[in-house]
């Protein structure tokens, strides 16, 4: 992979996570993701991996099993990452008007970001 394609993967990873993040995630995605199993959580999750396809698809066209199991292992990490924070929030009764949601917001996003540094990564060590 070269280095022209690993910015555009990342570039077009940002875009999708902004997308997924904050244009599309809905009211009933946010209100459920701290309850295991629920499928605001899921659907939430499923976006971000329905959305990394077609980039994972774009940069690695020749590895579709890569790309397979990246997108799966997204979905549930981003799941997880969410409900953690989701669950975090919740159990000390923090909302947007302490520092300490917003301490949990920025790692919450960047473990994210680490999470398609991991997959370029991933993509550049494989391919």
């Amino acid at each position: 992979m070269s280095g022209g394609t690993v910015l555009l993967a990342l570039a077009l990873f940002q875009l999708k996570h902004y997308l997924a993040d904050f244009q599309w995630q809905s009211a009933w995605m946010v209100q459920t993701k701290g309850r295991y199993g629920h499928l605001g959580g899921v659907a939430h999750a499923g976006l971000h991996g329905a959305l990394s396809l077609p980039v994972l698809l774009l940069v690695a066209p020749s590895m579709p099993l890569l790309i397979a199991l990246l997108v799966l292992g997204e979905v549930v990490l981003h799941y997880h990452v969410d409900w953690l924070k989701s669950r975090l929030s919740v159990g000390a009764g923090i909302d947007q008007n302490d520092s300490a949601y917003w301490h949990l917001l920025g790692l919450d996003q960047a473990a994210h970001q680490l999470t398609y540094l991991a997959i370029v990564a991933m993509l550049v060590m494989l391919g």
